[in-house]
């Protein structure tokens, strides 16, 4: 440990004389008691004052910690269910290079597919249900970052169902890898992968399309069958030419019933098939009874009315239809309902539709007022509750728009968002806009490059929900997006946000009980998320909860916790659809939710048995490593034993401030305190 001065180390004569010069002078007096007695005084006195003064330097300590980082080798072990006895076969072997590893003074660590790797290699398991290498030594780089590890050797078939390929990464060690498995295809029929709509309509048909693969049975046939519970929906029968062993296969389901559907697609086992549990794969769709209706009403064609439409129609859970309503063209019936209504230059300067907007804001429908240069402003101003456009006359300005970061109601990406500024600008009413009660902004005006607190977009969630574009030039917006990104993301993501918040419906259930997600995997647990409301909707703890879980074969699990901030999980529920239903009782009240949730049991490993060593080949040579056969690991261990590694030596520095140091002031209260002791001990004040 080494003092480092801040000022001149003539400074501490100065502490020294500070400090014998207070003994001297306290203790200067004939004392009562012996002179080593006060010796002894004055030497503790003369320590604290001179501490005391050295504390006023501000002296810091520099400390140098050394350490010893020893050389390690870390193994990892994709233990997915492909690699099954062979994977298990190579542990022996591994072990053995750990403690042959060990001996020459290396480190050796281990990790898995699991983010939590076994404690031992005994204990490893060769049963996960996907393969991502790239995940895998994506942890071992964030895992042991900073750790002199000097190579990594990977267990693997090759074969990867998830993420992306390994040797798209980066390393910064070798990677040795040991190879496992068998490369000659085995005589399999399987289904590859089956591609079906995740949202049908009901009463509606949907395709459902399955790519049957064959390995080893090159001119027979097979059938192909799509099931929904015990019904054959339809049946096919495939052959497999010599020149591919892929075949595709298309069914027509009829969407019966609301709710999640659960679909089987099989192929019948051919003899000598290496194992039959891929011959099937789960198809879950959601059949949901209509779209949301969306009305756009404006009184003549405009850009702006494509553009929008494009956007409904990208989302398919939006049915969009138009109606022209002017002067020329009476308003049509409007007993038809639907879930939010567009005025596009609504109402126009002659007000003729007066009468037809009023019906639909008495109705409740929310509402989304586009203005344009054609918009009757002060009748606007009557009609609606987000913003009062105290206009000038009939004149426009040129505008462009900025995101308002403090608008956090429709989780938009603050950063996509900038892209705003880089678009042409609106045309919008010259004049003041003045944001009314329980309106938030969405986008402001931007005057040459001057940003301006008046809104461009804004939203009014007080009573019916409705929201106000103050100008036109939205289809210029959407082809500017496009030359600059070659995509329509933003724009189109924002008003689709814009539509859905005013098309959806409020929810004003008290108890609110559903799963983190739609659908989950067998190895995962089901997690509920519980939220209980009181009668002014702020969040409220504590009571019961009994959830009930029903599989498709009807048999019911049932459940019971207490609400928390926690999730509440369930466990080990086997593959299938499952309704659920939860009540509690909520203020005296009886309260209820309900809905589904989907387990799949996807057999990814089994879809492909084949190894790929040349995946493993073309990693190792990318990162300096070599290839290994698991026969190969004693030539991999005398390979590593023979090269001379040293450990690596790093060192810190900490500077501390003295006056920082706990030890430093009970020293000099325990100086301190010794001194007044004694003088209390031998009678002196």
């Amino acid at each position: 440990m080494n003092v480092v001065f801040q000022s001149s180390p003539w400074w501490i004569l100065l502490c020294l004389l500070a400090g014998g010069l207070y003994a001297f002078l306290l203790y200067q007096p004939q004392p009562s008691w012996s002179k080593r007695t006060n010796l002894l005084l004055a030497a503790l006195r003369f320590l604290s004052v001179t501490g005391l003064c050295l504390l006023l330097l501000n002296l810091l300590l520099r400390q140098t910690e050394v350490r010893v980082e020893k050389k390690t080798v870390v193994l990892a072990l994709d233990n997915s269910a492909s690699l099954g006895k062979a994977g298990a076969a190579a542990i022996p072997g591994l072990q053995s290079l750990r403690e042959s590893l060990e001996d020459k003074g290396y480190a050796v660590e281990w990790q898995t597919l699991q983010d939590r790797p076994p404690a031992t290699l005994d204990s490893v398991r060769f049963n996960q249900k996907t393969t991502d290498l790239s995940r895998l030594l994506g942890t071992v780089k964030s895992n042991f970052e900073g750790r002199n590890v000097t190579d990594v050797i990977l267990l693997s078939d090759g074969i990867v169902n998830q993420g992306t390929s390994p040797a798209f990464g980066s390393y910064s060690f070798p990677i040795h890898t040991i190879a496992v498995g068998d490369t000659v295809p085995k005589k399999d029929v399987s289904i590859k992968s089956v591609y079906a709509n995740q949202i049908a309509y009901l009463g509606n048909q949907f395709p459902v399309q399955a790519e049957v693969r064959a390995d080893g049975y090159a001119g027979r046939s097979a059938t192909v069958t799509l099931r929904r519970g015990g019904e054959v929906v339809g049946q096919q029968a495939v052959s497999f030419p010599r020149e591919s062993n892929v075949v595709s296969v298309q069914f027509l389901a009829q969407a019966q019933a609301k709710g999640v559907q659960h679909l089987v697609v099989e192929v019948s086992p051919l003899p000598g098939e290496h194992t039959v549990q891929n011959n099937r794969r789960d198809v879950y769709v959601e059949v949901i009874d209509g779209r949301q209706k969306i009305l756009l009403v404006a009184s003549a064609p405009h850009p702006d009315i494509k553009a929008l439409r494009s956007i409904i129609e990208k989302n398919e859970n939006l049915e969009f239809q138009f109606q022209i309503v002017n002067p020329l063209s009476p308003a049509p019936a409007t007993d038809q309902k639907y879930d939010l209504v567009i005025f596009h230059q609504q109402p126009d300067q002659t007000n003729s539709s007066a009468g037809y907007l009023k019906k639909w804001l008495d109705s409740g429908t929310p509402v989304f007022w586009i203005v344009g240069a054609q918009t009757n402003l002060n009748a606007l101003n009557n009609l609606q509750q987000a913003a009062q456009v105290l206009s000038q006359g009939s004149q426009t300005d040129q505008v462009t728009g900025f995101y308002n970061r403090n608008f956090t109601r429709l989780n938009l990406d603050a950063a996509q968002m900038e892209l705003i500024r880089k678009l042409p600008p609106m045309t919008v009413p010259f004049g003041d806009v003045r944001v009314l009660a329980n309106s938030e902004v969405v986008l402001y005006q931007k005057k040459n490059n001057v940003e301006t607190t008046k809104p461009l977009l804004l939203l009014h969630s007080g009573g019916r929900r409705s929201a106000v574009l103050l100008g036109e030039g939205l289809w210029e917006w959407r082809l500017e997006e496009y030359n600059l990104t070659e995509k329509q993301e933003v724009v189109d993501g924002l008003f689709t946000k814009i539509i859905q918040y005013l098309s959806s419906k409020d929810d004003k259930r008290k108890l609110r009980v559903y799963p983190v997600q739609n659908q989950f995997q067998t190895e995962e647990r089901v997690s509920f998320e519980t939220e209980i409301y009181n009668d002014i909707y702020e969040r409220i703890y504590g009571q019961t909860v009994n959830l009930k879980v029903t599989g498709e074969k009807g048999e019911p699990r049932t459940y019971s916790y207490t609400a928390s901030q926690s999730r509440f999980d369930i466990s080990n529920l086997p593959a299938g659809v499952y309704h659920y239903s939860a009540t509690a009782k909520v203020l005296g009240k009886d309260e209820s939710a309900a809905g589904q949730f989907v387990v799949r049991d996807e057999q990814m490993e089994l879809s492909n048995t084949t190894a790929d060593f040349n995946l493993l080949r073309q990693l190792s040579q990318q990162t300096s490593g070599h290839f290994y056969l698991a026969s190969q690991i004693p030539e991999l261990t005398a390979r590593l034993e023979k090269r001379d590694t040293p450990d690596r030596i790093s060192s810190t520095e900490d500077l501390r401030e003295a006056i920082n140091l706990r030890w430093v002031f009970f020293l000099l209260v325990a100086l301190l305190t010794l001194e007044w002791g004694v003088r209390k001990f031998m009678g002196g004040y």
